[in-house]
């Protein structure tokens, strides 16, 4: 049986900083994405992590969001730094493979 489950949430001011994980289980963290839905707004994917290793980022959180996988672990995280009150959102992991979901963690960025 697949499972994802988000982890890392929480309520953070403009400037802060918030790490994600993902862990999961009956599935490789070889490749994963991070999505996100905002209130009032449809699911964006945020990052892509391949199993070349190689990742992908959304414009609106290049050069802040890093996107990386632990195989050892079973586990991806996103690093966000230099939040925005607009990165307030649900954030959940997917694998591609299979299309699993996690629950999701609640990020909230105050102004």
């Amino acid at each position: 049986q697949v499972q994802l489950v988000e982890s890392g949430g929480g309520l953070v001011q403009s400037g802060g900083s918030l790490k994600l994980s993902c862990v999961a289980s009956g599935i490789s963290v070889h490749t994963m994405y991070w999505y996100r839905q905002a209130p009032g707004k449809q699911r964006e994917v945020v990052a892509r992590l391949f199993s070349s290793g190689n990742a992908w980022y959304a414009d609106s959180v290049k050069g802040r969001f890093t996107i990386s996988g632990d195989n050892a672990k079973n586990t991806v995280y996103l690093q966000m730094n230099t939040l925005k009150p607009e990165d307030t959102a649900v954030y959940y992991c997917n694998s591609p493979v299979g299309d699993y979901w996690g629950q999701g963690t609640h990020v909230t960025v105050s102004s």
